[in-house]
């Protein structure tokens, strides 16, 4: 991980209606994939990757977002009296992955606004910004090779993934250019970007998924973008901006990930989530699919 991009930013502002009674009091955030809220894969996904430092772009009740991060000297203490290691290490491993700092969205004026409010911490540094939505199998990985896309092209490099034609119309969608070589998953410039377009007006199916390393430049543009689709100041009209003139801005490079990716804002791929890693989960997987296989046998 010998790079130099070592911030992260993760908009966590969003009300979560999509799952409502549930997220009444909790925060979207915190509805748990099996064992550990949905927002710890995707801060462990940003330390995997050397993003030591980490800000959450929160909003009215998200507190529960800070404490599950900051340490809790009482639990801590109890637990080491009770001789219960493993669950003591588990409940430290959250406040050990990066050093991490939130700042109020304020008015919730989209995902463009809310990258914005990142400006005063990241400064004139390059940095990579992570959905909550979104965990992702390999995303430490993923997010590597994207930083190593950008130190070699000077280019914003966001992740996309090929979705079928009929759900291009819930996606930014990439207007693909030439393709870049020796890269792990498929690379290729992106000419142009479209917020939700409808199927018959999409330029590809490939569809942009919540990772992104973003030049500092983008906070110039953000600060002059329009309000767009829904009202709000949407990131793909930053990233059009910065696709369309290379030589100002670098351009921007789309990463065409071809593995497995939740989308913990949606209940089926959230209850997929939480199946599929209680699968793999080294305590309960055998006897989880053990389980499954009984029951759902016959």
């Amino acid at each position: 991980m010998n790079h130099n991009i070592t911030k992260a930013v993760i908009p966590a502002a969003g009300l979560g209606t999509r799952f409502l009674p549930a997220t009444k009091a909790i925060p979207k955030e915190m509805l748990p994939v099996v064992d550990r809220p949905a927002i710890q894969y995707v801060v462990e996904e940003a330390a995997g990757a050397g993003l030591s430092d980490v800000l959450m772009v929160t909003g009215r009740s998200k507190t529960p977002l800070e404490n599950h991060f900051d340490r809790v000297a009482e639990l801590e203490d109890v637990l080491e009296s009770r001789g219960k290691t493993k669950v003591l290490q588990a409940v430290q491993a959250a406040t050990d992955l990066a050093d991490i700092h939130y700042v109020r969205q304020g008015d919730p004026k989209g995902l463009g606004h809310a990258i914005l409010r990142a400006q005063q911490h990241v400064g004139q540094e390059t940095f990579a910004a992570l959905l909550g939505d979104d965990i992702i199998d390999d995303g430490a990985d993923l997010l590597l090779e994207m930083i190593r896309i950008h130190e070699s092209t000077g280019a914003s490099v966001i992740a996309v993934q090929e979705v079928p034609e009929d759900m291009v119309s819930s996606y930014g969608i990439v207007q693909p250019g030439g393709e870049l070589e020796d890269t792990r998953w498929r690379a290729l410039w992106a000419n142009d970007l479209i917020e939700k377009p409808a199927k018959e007006d999409a330029p590809s199916n490939l569809a942009a998924i919540g990772r992104y390393v973003l030049r500092p430049e983008v906070f110039e543009v953000l600060e002059r973008t329009q309000p767009g689709a829904g009202g709000e100041i949407q990131l793909t009209d930053a990233l059009i901006e910065l696709a369309k003139d290379p030589e100002q801005y670098g351009g921007v490079v789309a990463v065409v990930y071809d593995g497995r990716r939740f989308d913990t804002g949606n209940k089926l791929e959230y209850l997929k989530a939480n199946i599929e890693l209680a699968l793999r989960h080294e305590e309960i997987g055998s006897d989880f699919e053990e389980w499954l296989r009984d029951t759902f046998s016959s």
